[in-house]
């Protein structure tokens, strides 16, 4: 049940809302090996963007910056050895629906696509003109980074993200309860039908949707669900840490630091680091990632950028606004 005492309070230009501090139970023992060990975990209260940064939004940052994304940035030799000239162009990972898939190979519907960026998040021929209200994607931590200087904000922990996705909830399994469609109601944008071939499309999105297209959860917080995953500023980590030597002393608000850890093994001549997304996307689905809930989480190098990963920005200081 959400707590009596939760209240839901906005900045007065509507765009953010306050996320009182309190103790959660962070993670979850019953899905994904890396969200274990559930355990609890105190926040400090926070602001927080009502939804994701839109393209209307980085549109302005970039207007009034002049900033250039990564994935409008050629790659440097050095960074990628042994990687062939032709692939170090500038460019980004667009969801390409295959008709068919032949085993869980990933590239089957993972497309690097030249001239992809966030202003042409299909590739060179597409533009954000209709999608302005649209979260923003293809953008790297790096980018994400810099909006929230430029906005005078911070970018969210993950305790701090997931605190705020359960709205008040206790280890409900998702940001509204524990039915994923109650009463047949799709609350979040997720993928609808069977990934990666058959998306039935019955909300009308068949890849992002305007932000606030579904109901807020009981913070006020918007897309905290599906439609895109989110940037944390806390390095990946293959399971939760906990203080097993401080059995008594719940962490507040704790953070992986460790960028060494947190490199894929798989790729550890290139030694770049992941940071920890949060929320699911629109690819998300019953069959494949099951990863729309608050405890859920996903690696992502600092370096990646695709069609379905986004961000929103935090205040710490309570009295940012009156």
């Amino acid at each position: 049940m959400r707590p009596s005492n939760i209240q839901i309070e906005v900045s007065p230009t509507d765009n953010m809302a306050w996320i009182p501090g309190g103790t959660f139970t962070m993670g979850s023992d019953r899905h994904y090996p890396e969200e274990a060990p559930a355990h609890p975990v105190k926040v400090d209260g926070f602001w927080m963007d009502r939804t994701p940064v839109t393209n209307r939004q980085f549109l302005e940052f970039v207007n009034a910056t002049g900033h250039v994304t990564f994935a409008e940035k050629r790659l440097v030799a050095k960074d990628y050895p042994g990687a062939p000239p032709q692939n170090l162009r500038a460019g980004s990972l667009v969801f390409t629906p295959p008709k068919k898939i032949n085993g869980p190979d990933i590239t089957q519907w993972w497309i690097f696509n030249y001239g992809a960026c966030w202003k042409h998040p299909l590739g060179r021929k597409s533009s954000i003109g209709n999608i302005l209200d649209h979260p923003v994607v293809h953008v790297a931590f790096s980018d994400a980074e810099a909006f929230a200087a430029w906005a005078g904000k911070e970018l969210p922990t993950e305790a701090e993200w997931e605190f705020a996705a359960r709205g008040g909830l206790e280890q409900t399994e998702f940001a509204w309860g524990d039915e994923l469609t109650p009463d047949g109601t799709y609350l979040a944008n997720i993928w609808q039908g069977i990934f990666p071939t058959q998306n039935l499309k019955s909300d009308g999105y068949d890849r992002t949707s305007p932000v606030r297209s579904y109901p807020p959860n009981g913070l006020g917080l918007y897309d905290m669900i599906g439609n895109t995953w989110e940037w944390t500023t806390d390095f990946w980590s293959a399971r939760h840490a906990t203080p097993a030597a401080k059995a008594c002393c719940i962490p507040v608000n704790p953070r992986s630091t460790n960028a060494e850890n947190s490199i894929d093994p798989v790729q550890a001549d290139l030694a770049i680091p992941r940071r920890v997304l949060k929320g699911g996307s629109h690819l998300c689905a019953p069959n494949y990632c099951r990863r729309y809930r608050p405890a859920a989480r996903h690696a992502q190098e600092i370096d990646t950028t695709t069609s379905h990963v986004g961000f929103r920005c935090i205040v710490r200081n309570e009295s940012a606004f009156p």
